[in-house]
């Protein structure tokens, strides 16, 4: 009995490790196949930096103002913050010991906020 049991689990331990092993080879090969059989003509045009159609104008590589993306990511927190909360009110609408953890989740991010004004990260607020 202790010993089908051990064959089982040996079994489905490398069915696992047959599928990982096709899930990292896949990729790569597909990548080498593609490597292999695609056309490659580069030339000064298909080099150059793609702007919707238009001829580029100076350098691609422009330095923006880090605080550009400080703010999309202070968006991004409430927007999934206020995602939660919305599915976690319709989902315990009626008991009220969902307060806690709901009050907890708001505290939590509100130390963020708090913590990014601290380091004066979000000057546009």
């Amino acid at each position: 009995m202790v010993q089908d049991r051990r064959e089982m689990a040996l079994t489905e331990y490398i069915a696992v490790a047959l599928f990982a092993i096709v899930g990292l080879l896949f990729p790569w090969g597909a990548f080498i196949l593609s490597k292999l059989f695609r056309p490659s003509k580069p030339t000064r045009e298909k080099d150059m930096v793609y702007e919707c159609g238009e001829t580029p104008i100076g350098d691609a590589q422009v330095q923006f103002n880090f605080q550009y993306y400080i703010f999309a990511l202070i968006f991004a927190v409430f927007d999934v913050v206020a995602v939660f909360l919305f599915l976690f009110a319709f989902i315990y609408r009626e008991t009220a010991a969902s307060l806690v953890p709901a009050g907890a989740f708001l505290c939590l991010v509100l130390v963020g906020l708090f913590y990014a004004l601290k380091k004066e990260a979000q000057i546009w607020i």
